[in-house]
This record gives structure tokens, sequence and C-alpha cells, in this order.
């Protein structure tokens, strides 16, 4: 079982989730723990519906096959995401506004607390964690062509969304000054494209 690439993707897939909470904790905007638990199963659901058609269309393919179609799927979506990162900051450094991928949290955040009260309720977090989980579907398809295991995949990806929407909402201001708040997005390219390159030649 490959253990590394499991817990790769459970970080990779939740890089927005910790500049989501990142924002929600600059702004001092609480997420209770039921909201919390439902951002992350949404995103395990999607993890594993996701994982369970990359694994029915590699049985079309040898498993060697398999796991070259998968792992280079993770080298394009993080080719993909590196070229947009790159995109949105010379964009915003071109309008002189901030960074491209911070001023998308912002955003989200604007739209999840709709009655602007700093806590995001359990309906609000239904919207976020479906907004979240497109994130997983991506990698998580070409993580279940290359045979990684769905259950366990998908309850990593649930831990580390739990775990960086907690974390980022309690240091909030503090990691966005960080290196971590600057290039995250960036690092979760390049754990994609580490991944599948993993998954292609072991």
């Amino acid at each position: 079982m490959h253990w590394l690439s499991i817990v790769l993707i459970g970080v990779a897939a939740n890089i927005d989730n910790l500049g989501i909470g990142v924002t929600f904790g600059a702004r001092k905007t609480r997420v209770p723990l039921l909201s919390n638990l439902l951002i992350a199963f949404l995103s395990m659901a999607a993890t594993y519906v996701a994982m369970t058609a990359g694994m029915y269309f590699s049985e079309l393919f040898p498993l060697y096959w398999g796991n070259l179609i998968g792992g280079g799927v993770l080298v394009l979506l993080g080719v993909w995401g590196i070229r947009k990162v790159v995109r949105e900051r010379r964009k915003a450094a071109a309008s002189g506004e901030g960074a491209g991928s911070a001023q998308a949290s912002e955003r989200i955040a604007d739209r999840t607390d709709k009655d602007g009260d700093h806590v995001i309720s359990w309906v609000e977090s239904i919207s976020l964690g479906f907004a979240l989980s497109v994130n997983c579907i991506g990698s998580s398809f070409g993580a279940g062509a290359s045979g990684v295991s769905p259950w366990i995949t998908a309850l990593s990806v649930g831990v580390f969304s739990f775990a960086s929407v907690d974390i980022g909402v309690r240091l909030g201001s503090k990691i966005a000054k960080s290196w971590l708040g600057r290039y995250s997005e960036l690092l979760g390219c390049i754990l994609l494209m580490a991944i599948g390159c993993y998954e292609m030649i072991f």
C-alpha cells in the first residue's frame, strides 16, 4: 500500500482548505466543530467517488498502464495548477493587488458567511464543503487509477481537511504572513507532481 501517496494526497488536496481557514482566522470568524466535520465529510465523499471511478477506469488497462495514466494525470494537474498560480500572480502584480490565491480565498469567505455574524453555521458549511471538495476530484481520480486505496485515502483527506481548516482558523494572520501562506498553493501543485512521479515509478 502506498502510504506516502495517501498522506501526500491528503495534504495536497487540502491546501485550499488551509487558505480558507487562514482567511476566516484573520477575520476572527469561527468554524464550529459540526461545520468543520461537514466540510471534511464532503471532501471524503468526493475523494471516494472520484477514486472509485479512477479504479474502474484503470481496470480497462494493465496494472503498469493504470499506474502510468494515474500518475500522469496527477503530474498534469500539478503543472496546470502551477501555470494557473503564476498567471494569477502576474495579473495581481500588474494590477497592484494581492496574490491571486489570497483573493480567491477572500471571495469564497465572503460568499460563505452570508449573514456576516463571523460564525460559519452548518448550513453555510455545506456550500463551502461542496466548493472545496471539487479540488479533490481531479487528484483523487488520478490516484484511484494508480491503485491507491479509496477508503484510506478518503479518510486521509477528511482528517487533513478538518485539521487544515482548524489550524488555519486558529493561527489566522500568522500563517498568511509566513512563507507557507504565500506559497501554499504552489506547494500543493508540487506535491501533486511528486505523487504522480512516485506512482509512475514505484
